[in-house]
């Protein structure tokens, strides 16, 4: 029914139902993978032909060896669902019990950046990805909690402390010029018709920019800080 790929590994389709009844159809699964080599995102997917029953999604937890210890050991944590209308899903997860599932927009980017992005604390031992087809209703109210809690975490990453002034409009913008300026002073050439000028290739000002925007996205206050070149 289901199917996990984790980058860098075959796709695993040795799944195992956990809740076998004679006469029943089972509705609990998991995939067991080793933890090392390190990984922080998986996929999720239906295989063809599935389909959920009226009604019921696919709820997808993980269980590392860094997950919380519960009274019948590490516990599973919600990372989001599946469904008929939505049969994939990209999550980001982190030793310790931190997890997102991803927009397409950061998709690419974080796929990309595997290597670099896995967890420095993830230990030997086994990995489970635990499946449970539940109510849609069910599923819906963890999505909402999980949702809640992501966006608490985000507002707290981004409050400004106290202490900290706030940057005005004039030094924003000297910071931008001066972030161009440094990128583009490499790139001036001695102009042949202007004795004593420099120009700078426009094509070294839209790269420039695209440096510019991405870095943006990707750390949206750094700006702000006294020294927007470190981290």
């Amino acid at each position: 029914m289901f199917s996990v790929v984790i980058p860098g590994r075959p796709c695993v389709t040795d799944i195992n139902a956990v809740d076998v009844q004679p006469g029943v159809q089972p509705t609990k699964f998991a995939f067991t993978v080793p933890a090392l080599p390190r990984f922080n995102h998986i996929v999720v997917f239906f295989l063809p032909g599935t389909v959920l029953p009226p009604d019921t999604a696919a709820a997808i937890y993980l269980q590392t060896p860094n997950s919380k210890q519960g009274p019948n050991g590490p516990e599973f944590q919600f990372l989001g669902a599946i469904a008929n209308e939505k049969p994939s899903a990209i999550f980001k997860v982190r030793s310790g019990g931190g997890q997102a599932q991803l927009t397409e927009a950061q998709q690419e980017d974080d796929m990309l950046d595997e290597d670099a992005n896995a967890s420095r604390d993830a230990t030997n031992g086994q990995i489970v990805i635990g499946i449970s087809i539940e109510p849609t209703q069910s599923v819906a109210a963890q999505m909402a909690a999980l949702d809640a809690a992501r966006e608490a975490t985000s507002t707290d990453l981004v409050r400004l402390p106290p202490q900290q002034k706030q940057i005005t409009t004039k030094v924003l913008a000297q910071r931008v010029i001066g972030n161009a300026f440094n990128f583009l002073a490499s790139f001036a050439e001695s102009d042949p018709n202007r004795r004593g000028e420099d120009v700078v290739p426009l094509k070294s000002f839209r790269d420039w920019w695209t440096k510019f925007e991405r870095r943006i996205d990707m750390d949206p206050t750094f700006l702000e800080r006294e020294d927007p070149n470190q981290p």
